[in-house]
């Protein structure tokens, strides 16, 4: 099972965090993936899955940032919600013949794995509180 921070300890910043650095990866990888995108789809399905894809480490950071446990918690369930609409934005592409079964199953893996990472930390943080 993957670590989701390097090293036992507090966190420090959002770059200390595995997760961070694994949805970093995931966003360049969408970003090169999109690039072969039919030229209707650059304001369309390829904007759509890069904001998704830049979404979650960027939500990453942001709760990282945040006071507590609680907002950070917030911020990881933002970014495990932009996971869920970039794996249904994969699966339309594949649909529409701009990703192979290939390419779509490599971008739903690492989609996978990224989520896996999210939801450890996640739950990391201890039962929800108010």
């Amino acid at each position: 099972m993957e670590e989701v921070l390097p090293v036992p300890g507090p966190i420090r910043s959002f770059r200390d965090l595995e997760v961070w650095r694994a949805a970093c990866d995931l966003a360049e990888k969408v970003y090169r993936a999109t690039e072969g995108f039919p030229k209707k789809e650059i304001y369309g399905l390829a904007d759509q899955m890069r904001r998704a894809a830049v979404s979650v480490p960027s939500n990453i950071a942001e709760g990282a940032g945040r006071l507590g446990p609680v907002e950070f918690r917030h911020s990881l369930s933002i970014a495990l919600g932009s996971l869920a609409e970039l794996r249904t934005q994969v699966e339309l592409s594949r649909r529409f013949g701009y990703f192979t079964d290939e390419q779509a199953e490599d971008l739903d893996n690492d989609i996978t794995r990224v989520e896996s990472m999210t939801w450890r930390l996640h739950q990391s943080l201890g039962p929800r509180s108010r």
